[in-house]
């Protein structure tokens, strides 16, 4: 079996695809990998439209299986390796017939699961002849919602091969971030270098060490970047673009990277798992307005609120209604401001805390905590207050130890300084804890 980004590789020949921890992998290698992994599935009848679950971590063996089971038009579900009940859960909701464990070390295991796919957008795959995605939201409470795409049209969107970047893949491929960088990145014949420790030295010694030109990341990571200093002990000459997305930026946190890499530019960009990810145009380096749009996309604001329409948006969700309306436009539930062609994402109206009728959103209040010296990191949640509903609490790591009494005192008269008065925060609580998930995105858990 072939496509078109198969017949790519062979074109590349011995540029670099992958630097997988300091190990290269030539686009000839990637090739004779995925016809390894064609004549394992077909060995094990693996077929087109069957749900098959590809975990492991992305390294060369699972991009390789990953492209083999796309050509072959299997439904792919990747996943992080496990052994745990969420494995369980994942591969129920995904009604996942087939798993195949790759350990990274040339090891594979092919398991059945004795299950067989039956929900109609499963179906719809089946008929319409095309590979499938289904992808697992990274909500913190409650059940994840599994999320079925039409992976033929996201590897349309790519088109023919442009300019080759050498790029960081930070996030993973069971992340639609992870999946955008890699098929991007190939499909142009650049270079995907991955690292399984992603603490902020090891990423810069990577960028320094293949002469990385792009890293796609997080706000929460250019933070943890600012504050290690690692960027300061490491060459990042290379280095012409970060772009960030996932999360709302604090200003405060763009401002002191604009400062700490000013070569390099800053862009945001906006996408879901549920729609793909949207073309963006940042008003400027230090800005957090951005256009969005672009081929395949439109948007409109209901209430505040940005509702898009994708040409590659999901089928829907497995385990859950999808947000839909008549016209085929996506409730994001991110709130917006607008200023002309441009918009300012504000958070999620699931977020937002109601102080007395007030509106406060969290990313506003997280970004004025990041200007006090000492803190590292803040996360920013409603309390509730039997006199007004709810209370802002702000919860923060420092940069070295301090008697939390001294740090309320100091959090509550700067951001009485800063902030009208019900946005600072009542309460706050100091802990060493790190604040995000291991998709580098930060958590908010409910009062």
């Amino acid at each position: 079996m072939t496509s078109p980004l198969i017949d790519r590789f062979r074109d590349f020949g011995d540029t670099d695809a992958l630097v997988v921890d300091g190990v290269r992998h030539t686009y000839a290698a990637l090739a004779e990998r995925v016809r390894d992994w064609q004549a394992y599935l077909d060995e094990h009848e693996v077929r087109a439209g069957q749900v098959v679950a590809l975990e492991g971590a992305c390294d060369a063996d699972v991009c390789a299986a990953f492209v083999a089971l796309a050509a072959r038009g299997a439904i792919a579900v990747p996943l992080p390796r496990s052994t745990d009940a969420r494995r369980a859960e994942y591969h129920e909701t995904a009604e996942v017939e087939v798993a195949v464990v790759v350990d990274g070390a040339g090891g594979r295991v092919l398991e059945r699961t004795g299950r067989t796919a039956t929900h109609p957008f499963h179906g719809r795959l089946r008929d319409a002849g095309t590979a499938g995605l289904v992808l697992f939201s990274s909500g913190t409470t409650g059940r994840s919602k599994a999320i079925v795409l039409d992976l033929g049209k996201m590897l349309a969107q790519y088109g023919d091969p442009s300019r080759a970047r050498r790029t960081l893949g930070f996030l993973s491929i069971d992340h639609i971030g992870g999946i955008n960088t890699l098929l991007h990145t190939l499909n142009h014949g650049g270079t995907l270098v991955t690292v399984s420790d992603r603490r902020p030295d090891t990423v810069c010694a990577a960028i320094a060490s293949y002469g990385v030109e792009v890293l796609p990341t997080t706000p929460t990571f250019l933070n943890m970047l600012l504050i290690s200093h690692a960027h300061e002990r490491h060459d990042l000459s290379s280095l012409r673009l970060v772009t960030y997305g996932t999360e709302p930026m604090p200003q405060r946190t763009l401002e002191l990277l604009h400062q700490a890499l000013p070569s390099v530019r800053l862009k945001q960009t906006y996408g879901l798992s549920e729609l793909g990810i949207m073309s963006t145009k940042s008003k400027g380096d230090g800005s957090l307005w951005v256009k969005l749009g672009g081929a395949g996309f439109d948007y409109r604001i209901v209430e505040g609120i940005l509702w898009i329409r994708s040409d590659t948006a999901m089928l829907g969700y497995l385990n859950a209604s999808a947000p839909f309306d008549a016209d085929g436009y996506f409730n994001t539930q991110d709130a917006v401001e607008t200023d002309g062609d441009y918009v300012r994402i504000l958070g999620r109206v699931t977020e937002l805390i109601n102080v007395a009728g007030e509106k406060v959103y969290p990313s506003e209040v997280e970004s004025v905590l990041l200007e006090i010296p000492n803190i590292a990191e803040a996360t920013v949640s409603g309390r509730p207050s039997h006199v007004t509903g709810m209370v802002v609490k702000a919860t923060v790591k420092l940069v070295a130890p301090a008697d939390p009494r001294e740090v309320t005192r100091q959090v509550r008269e700067y951001c009485g300084r800063r902030l009208e008065a019900y946005k600072v925060p009542l309460v706050v609580e100091v802990s060493d804890a790190d604040q995000h998930s291991d998709r580098f995105k930060k958590v908010r858990t409910p009062a």
